[in-house]
């Protein structure tokens, strides 16, 4: 038929479509130091000398942190280097290297100005290595949360004001990475998968994927505390991380500074709830309360999105007789929900930290037509100090889930119409990780992490088998973060 290679043409093109929008995702996070913090636990060398105590493999620096400190700066450097790879399933078998190294410059203004309650923040990113995802995995749920294109750029770059008594007020207004502070469930950062971070659903749906690692977009965010529990969080953000939709959108931008603001709006809110309370007291034969943080949120989108099934004229993509040209719809939208909830705490470890909390994020859309994925799913345990005095250590397990939406299956059932041949219907994609992160020394962890996919990219053609779906995947790797 003469329409066979048109169908496998528009098939690969959805297939790369797929794999170009679940790239984004949150990395280790990096806290920016104290005053204090790493400056007055080594001497001046900040090397050698104290290296087993301090903070930070370099120390102070050779002087520059306590320098930056007198004009109210902190700097923190973090590499990121793993090896993941799979030892069964995917399209290839293998190994690859990737690694990350975020730099962080924050200013305080109290302490530079006197002015109280700023900040100032510049991050940066160097994102080298390969992207085990797109050349073995193919999934949807990309293996990695650092994975990305070869890159030096610029990721963040805000202000923030706080307000009111108690700081019950703040704003931040600039390029900002949502996945900094929206839809964050903490227990998941241990995580190395990327849909512990930023969902499935946004990186998959949004333009660009989303203000998120490692792109950012333009914005203002307010953030409201009317009691102590309870905190609103508001924003407004340009519409896509890059000024043109089309094509990888880390290439689009590939320095980060092109702060887009022709595109449509992002508007997201978010209500959260925690128990106890900021403040409260623990009296004398009382047992500490498990801690648990509730939220709610939602986001819309006003920029075009394609219809994941027909074109302008109402027929099916697969249809030889179609435009090619995707009809489009205005708007997207889904809602969200997250909780951290500590479920048991030994009541033997005096400090309190022995403890284990359960996490889930949960994320739909009703949008079915406009998107790739209309439901996801995060959820796990995570077990501080697993073993008696190892302090810092952490392990979890946990899984993910994402649903492809009922426009992008029927478009598939339509390729295998009208090709007249077997063609898979993607489905749902699901995936299990068990990790442990181990503090070696105070400036370094080792991180050995196992992850199993089942029907990768939710039951897609395997490029080397035409006719056969890309089989389920063991992944095995090992993470070190490293504090300089």
């Amino acid at each position: 038929m003469k329409c066979i290679p048109f169908v496998r043409i528009f098939a690969g093109c959805v297939f790369g479509f797929v794999l170009a929008g679940s790239s984004l995702a949150t990395p280790p996070p990096v806290a920016a130091p104290s005053e204090t913090t790493g400056t007055n636990d080594t001497e001046s060398t900040g090397f050698l000398s104290g290296i087993r105590r301090s903070s930070y493999l370099l120390g102070d620096l050779w002087g520059a942190r306590p320098l930056l400190s007198k004009y109210g700066m902190s700097l923190t450097i973090l590499e990121t280097s793993e090896v993941l790879g799979n030892v069964s399933g995917g399209a290839n078998q293998g190994f690859d290297y990737d690694g990350l190294t975020q730099a962080v410059l924050q200013l305080d203004t109290q302490r530079a100005f006197h002015l109280y309650g700023g900040t100032f923040n510049i991050s940066a990113l160097q994102i080298h290595g390969d992207d085990l995802s797109a050349r073995n995995l193919l999934t949807l749920q990309t293996a990695s949360g650092i994975e990305a294109d070869r890159a030096t750029r610029l990721w963040e770059l805000w202000y923030q004001q706080k307000f009111l008594e108690e700081d019950r007020l703040d704003v931040k207004v600039g390029e900002q990475s949502l996945d900094q502070e929206f839809m964050v469930s903490q227990n998941a950062l241990l995580f190395v998968n990327t849909m512990f971070g930023w969902p499935m659903l946004p990186s998959a749906d949004l333009p660009g994927g989303g203000p998120a690692y490692p792109l950012a977009a333009p914005g203002l965010r307010v953030r409201v505390r009317p009691i102590n529990s309870l905190t609103f969080m508001a924003g407004v953000f340009n519409g896509s991380p890059v000024v043109n939709n089309s094509g990888d959108p880390q290439q689009q931008n590939p320095s980060g500074t092109s702060f887009p603001l022709n595109g449509g709006t992002l508007a997201i809110a978010e209500m959260q709830y925690s128990f106890p309370a900021l403040g409260s007291m623990v009296y004398s034969g009382n047992s500490p309360t498990l801690a648990g943080t509730y939220k709610l949120g939602f986001w819309y989108d006003t920029e075009n999105f394609a219809d994941q099934e027909y074109d302008n004229n109402g027929l099916s993509l697969a249809n030889p007789a179609s435009t090619g040209i995707a009809a489009t719809h205005r708007g997207d939208y889904a809602i969200y929900a997250v909780m951290d909830q500590m479920i048991w705490r030994d009541p033997t470890d005096e400090d309190g930290d022995r403890a284990v909390s359960f996490f889930t994020r949960v994320m739909g859309s009703p949008e079915e037509d406009r998107n790739l994925v209309d439901f996801s799913l995060n959820a796990g345990l995570t077990f501080h100090e697993p073993i008696y005095h190892r302090d810092d250590d952490t392990c979890g397990i946990g899984i993910g889930f994402a649903k492809v939406g009922n426009h992008a299956t029927g478009l598939d059932a339509d390729t295998g119409f009208y090709s007249g041949s077997s063609y898979p219907v993607r489905s749902s994609e699901t995936f299990v990780e068990a990790t442990y992160q181990y503090q070696l020394t105070p400036w370094c962890q080792i991180q050995p992490d196992f992850q199993y996919v089942f029907n990768p990219g939710g039951g897609i053609p395997n490029p080397n088998f035409p006719g056969q779906r890309v089989k389920n995947e063991a992944v095995i790797g090992l993470r070190m973060n490293i504090l300089f």
